[in-house]
């Protein structure tokens, strides 16, 4: 007689599958046809000591856009309804528990991939795909036992808008010299969550010193509308910046402390402090360094991190970056996923993209659209992404999380530095035309994603 072992579990999973009858026990032979000795609705099977592979769900995980894969995205079973997500910034940990009850999880690869073993086979078997606010709730029509089930990537995609799943709320400023706006509608974002400040989406757009102030006409996240301002609706309203789980800051092509008061200061930082997650490009290390002219002005706890040269001279073209493996915990993953997407050909470079000709200079150089203002950050404080190996090994990318003055455990928020750019400059028209047409991702536009998908997790490390 074989012996057929019997798991049972409870919750949503074992009121969707139906798989077990209503005896007790732990074990059932063949001749127990049409009994299974287990109480309750759901059980599992042990597949493995019958000498069967184990019931298997797997895939892999994609931006909304379909076809780039996401490392480090948690997919689970839940026991039971995982519940609405909570609105604003808020302190989410790695050490706190998936909502839901896992029955079992795991964490897709640095290809995207992930195989959860010991599915309860039955009807209706939830799924859950999440990283921050970012989720897909699916459900599995059927699992048989003791089998594999690939599923599609229309399954396992991340959601592009609300009819789809949950979105983080972002804050985006618009800025001449880099375009972060435009990288969230390559990602797969869409242009329906894409709104103004008054527009309900779940990406909503802020004009920043010089940046593009309204979509183009016909745009269907509001079509003509101006953008709300930088300066007097978000920096300096803690309660707004409260309302978004991510801002975005695009590099305006100069400082321009002056829009950045004491009081934007102190509200950016306490966002942070609270849980938000602050991802800053290029001259917004203002932020980070203060204005140098005037000792008062600046976030006392940040200027800490980082050594800055604010060098002006930009990339010849050709450029090139480095990831740290090393002083990243991440950082190999990152690497191999960079190889994984095609955004490195060898592995840990990062080719940067070159600025286009200015028509009406063709004698001046063609340079870099990346930059090196960073000559380094403090290990203690922050962890270095990516550097430039040719430019004295200064720091282009890099991360930390706040509050500062508590133990890495007890923090709460992300804060990330890029000087890596998406574009040199902002194209022509107002948004998104001035995006231009192409959906391919550059190399650099992958690193960011990879960070842009990562400053949405958890703080701390995954246990």
């Amino acid at each position: 007689m074989r012996t057929v072992l019997i798991l049972c579990i409870s919750g949503a999973v074992a009121a969707a599958s139906g798989a077990c009858g209503s005896r007790h026990g732990n074990s059932v032979g063949d001749d127990d046809a049409g009994s299974v000795p287990c109480d309750g609705p759901g059980c599992r099977v042990n597949c493995r000591a019958m000498g069967l592979r184990e019931t298997t769900l797997s895939g892999t995980v994609f931006a909304p856009n379909g076809t780039l894969p996401l490392y480090g995205v948690n997919v689970y079973v839940p026991a039971s309804d995982p519940g609405p997500l909570p609105d604003g910034a808020r302190c989410a940990r790695c050490t706190d528990p998936l909502p839901g009850n896992p029955i079992l999880s795991g964490v897709s690869d640095a290809n995207g991939r992930f195989s959860l073993i010991g599915v309860p086979p039955g009807d209706n078997i939830p799924l859950v795909i999440t990283t921050g606010k970012w989720r897909r709730q699916i459900v599995v029509p059927h699992v048989d036992a003791c089998a594999e089930h690939p599923l599609a990537p229309i399954d396992t995609t991340l959601p592009r808008d609300r009819t789809e799943g949950d979105l983080p709320r972002i804050a985006i400023t618009t800025g001449l010299a880099d375009s972060l706006e435009c990288l969230v509608r390559k990602l797969g974002v869409a242009d329906s969550e894409i709104t103004t400040d008054q527009g309900g989406g779940h990406v909503q757009l802020y004009v920043g010193s010089t940046g593009k102030d309204r979509f183009a006409a016909g745009f269907p996240g509001g079509g003509g509308q101006l953008f709300g301002s930088a300066k007097d609706r978000l920096w300096s309203d803690p309660a707004r910046l409260a309302s978004y789980d991510i801002v975005m800051f695009s590099c305006e092509g100069a400082t321009f402390a002056e829009d950045k008061s004491q009081a934007a200061m102190d509200a950016v930082k306490g966002y942070a402090d609270l849980g938000g997650r602050v991802f800053l490009s290029h001259w917004h290390h203002v932020w980070l360094r203060g204005e140098k002219d005037k000792p008062e002005h600046g976030i006392a706890d940040w200027e800490r991190v980082a050594t800055w040269t604010n060098n002006e001279d930009e990339l010849v073209k050709d450029s090139s970056s480095r990831i740290d493996e090393l002083a990243n915990p991440k950082g190999p993953s990152f690497a191999s996923w960079m190889l994984a997407v095609g955004g490195s050909v060898e592995r840990g470079h990062i080719a940067l993209q070159n600025q286009a000709p200015d028509p009406m200079k063709p004698d001046d150089p063609i340079l870099s659209s990346g930059r090196s203002t960073c000559s380094g950050v403090d290990p203690a404080l922050a962890e270095r992404w990516v550097y430039l190996p040719d430019q004295g090994e200064g720091t282009q990318n890099f991360q930390f999380t706040t509050p500062l003055g508590v133990a890495p455990p007890e923090r709460c928020g992300k804060v990330v530095f890029s000087d890596m750019h998406v574009s040199g400059i902002a194209g022509e028209g107002d948004y998104p035309d001035s995006c231009g047409a192409s959906a391919q991702l550059t190399p650099q536009e992958k690193a960011l994603a990879f960070m842009f998908f990562d400053i949405a997790s958890c703080v701390g490390e995954v246990l």
